[in-house]
């Protein structure tokens, strides 16, 4: 893939782009930014939506059914990602949020990340690929639900992803 868009180029540019939509949410800790927030939450549950969806399945099958050792564990993530966004934001959430993605996020990028991988294994397919990922719908985002049920929720998936649960307290 020489001058074509890479998956981690593509990637990697759409975690800096939800990382800097993060931190303008987070820039006032008494007074989120909504507005950041949504749209760092909708663009995070696509790009979750792209990885489990598109690009985890495309490169198990390019590897004979085996899928990448580290599935597993992005899944996890993903879960407890996925857990935090749905009660509304706070800050402990965006703190929390920012700590699982920064460790996260290292694992999918760089030159050893699973982005890379996936380039190396897709490149038969690279570009029928990164058609179905540039192309990838959105993904719709239910309203927030705040309960102690969906707390809990969170604090296991978080558990289950090997984090520490306390990162949502306040």
């Amino acid at each position: 893939m020489t001058n074509e868009e890479t998956i981690r180029s593509f990637l990697e540019r759409d975690h800096a782009r939800l990382d800097r939509l993060l931190s303008r949410a987070a820039a006032d800790p008494g007074n989120i930014d909504v507005e950041a927030f949504g749209e760092f939450r909708r663009g995070l549950l696509k790009h979750i939506g792209i990885e489990e969806k598109i690009l985890l399945p495309a490169i198990q099958r390019l590897r004979g059914g085996q899928p990448l050792a580290v599935a597993a564990r992005l899944r996890l993530d993903h879960g407890a990602i996925a857990a935090m966004l749905v009660p509304a934001p706070r800050g402990a959430i965006l703190r929390a949020l920012k700590t699982v993605l920064a460790i996260h996020n290292r694992v999918e990028e760089g030159a050893d990340g699973v982005y890379a991988e996936c380039d190396r294994v897709a490149a038969c397919e690279s570009a029928a690929l990164m058609e179905r990922i540039r192309n990838a719908p959105e993904v719709p985002a239910a309203a927030h639900l705040d309960s102690p049920k969906v707390e809990a929720a969170a604090r296991r998936a978080l558990a289950r992803a090997g984090y520490d649960p306390t990162l949502l307290d306040s």
